[in-house]
């Protein structure tokens, strides 16, 4: 199923969550991500630190090809490592900081582009060059605060928290005004252990628990 930018960028906004998997390898990262989408949480980015990163953007995109299931690649730091995402199925980019050259060939491709950010400059910076959302990372270290303070003089902003969130505080992030957060290794941690089920679960948690947010 191939998709328009507006489009996932509105699935983006309606699922609200974006898992992020990190993984020491491709059997726990997949099966972590198929229990996770079982869970609910449909929208995943893979890390490009993963030597493998590329083959399983590429297997998953595949796998759900006709759902509504979207895959995307994050800690992406130049347009090389940007063009082999995109090469190998990735709907969305993810980048802990701004790379100009990465916002514009994600423009020219009408790829959906989120760097991060941690200062109003730095989030201005990314909105002017055509950011759709804003990463706000890592965003523990100001909590809610963070969030609260950047809507300020920006309540145009669309920002995605990554960092700190949990199930205990997932609603929270919202109430200050996050559009979508970025949940990490707390969801898939039961992964450790072959506990794949135990990821299915706390994955149906969050999405039980942002529903009517």
């Amino acid at each position: 199923m191939n998709r328009d930018k507006l489009e996932i960028l509105d699935i983006i906004k309606k699922n609200r969550i974006i898992s992020i998997i990190r993984t020491d390898s491709f059997d726990k990262a997949y099966k972590s991500a198929v229990a996770i989408i079982d869970g609910g949480i449909k929208v995943l980015e893979f890390s490009c630190t993963m030597s493998f990163a590329g083959e399983l953007i590429k297997e998953l995109s595949n796998k759900y090809k006709d759902t509504d299931v979207l895959i995307g690649a994050g800690t992406v730091l130049d347009t090389e490592t940007c063009k082999i995402a995109m090469s190998m199925g990735s709907q969305f980019i993810i980048s802990p900081c701004l790379n100009v050259e990465t916002a514009k060939m994600c423009l020219r491709y009408q790829i959906p582009y989120i760097p991060g950010a941690m200062t109003v400059k730095e989030t201005v910076d990314c909105m002017e060059a055509g950011a759709d959302i804003v990463k706000i990372f890592p965003s523990e270290l100001f909590g809610l605060a963070i969030i609260k303070a950047l809507k300020g003089p920006l309540p145009q902003a669309p920002l995605m928290p990554t960092g700190g969130v949990s199930i205990d505080n997932i609603d929270t992030w919202f109430e200050a005004g996050a559009m979508a957060v970025g949940v990490g290794r707390n969801l898939y941690a039961s992964a450790d252990s072959c506990d794949y089920q135990a990821v299915t679960e706390l994955a149906r948690r969050y999405v039980n628990k942002i529903t009517g947010i």
